[in-house]
């Protein structure tokens, strides 16, 4: 998959007297991320820009059928307890109440183990050991393309305590079922549930 950065967000109709078309469309201006850096110019609706929050300095990519995506990576923790597996219950947004593996967005400058330590700590207040890393998720939403490094990770500091989840649970692998996981994370256990 491509990545791109939007360097540059100009009016794609800019100088023209008269359009044909039925909706304000933008110009963008891509920039490839390295190894292999180079630039496209693609027009999108102004719509589409406001709905996936597209904006200059913001990533994204382009899906199998040509439509783009904001495009957001980040980490989550599959914290292990012997035989049971930490998920927590989302507490806020579109998927409220939705389950997920904690985690979240990695900052400029982090590697994705660093960001997990980090979101971990801020989220739950534990400290973690990062261990070896289980899959990266690729997974179109309807708004943007989620790229997620899932890591198995243990407690080595402190107690879960929830800040921003709605609920936790310690799940067997007989019990991953028992809870409605968010898109990407419902893939994610099937290779937990099946090395």
């Amino acid at each position: 998959m491509q990545v791109y950065t939007v360097e540059g967000i100009t009016e794609a109709d800019y100088g023209c007297e008269e359009t044909r078309r039925k909706e304000p469309m933008a110009l963008l201006k891509l920039i490839k991320d390295a190894p292999d850096p180079e630039e496209k110019y693609v027009e999108v609706t102004e719509a589409t820009l406001a709905k996936q929050k597209i904006s200059e300095g913001k990533k994204v990519c382009f899906t199998k059928d040509g439509s783009i995506l904001k495009y957001i990576r980040v980490v989550a923790a599959v914290i292990r307890d012997d035989d049971k597996i930490f998920a927590t219950a989302r507490g806020y947004g579109e998927y409220k109440g939705w389950w997920e593996f904690p985690g979240g967005k990695i900052e400029k400058g982090e590697t994705p183990q660093q960001a997990l330590v980090r979101e971990i700590k801020e989220e739950l207040t534990a400290d973690i050991k990062v261990g070896e890393l289980i899959h990266t998720i690729e997974y179109d939403y309807p708004e943007f393309h989620l790229s997620m490094d899932c890591f198995w990770a243990e407690v080595t500091g402190g107690q879960l305590v929830l800040k921003e989840a709605e609920a936790a649970r310690w799940l067997g692998k007989n019990e991953l079922d028992s809870v409605k996981w968010l898109p990407a994370d419902l893939e994610l256990v099937g290779k937990i549930r099946n090395p």
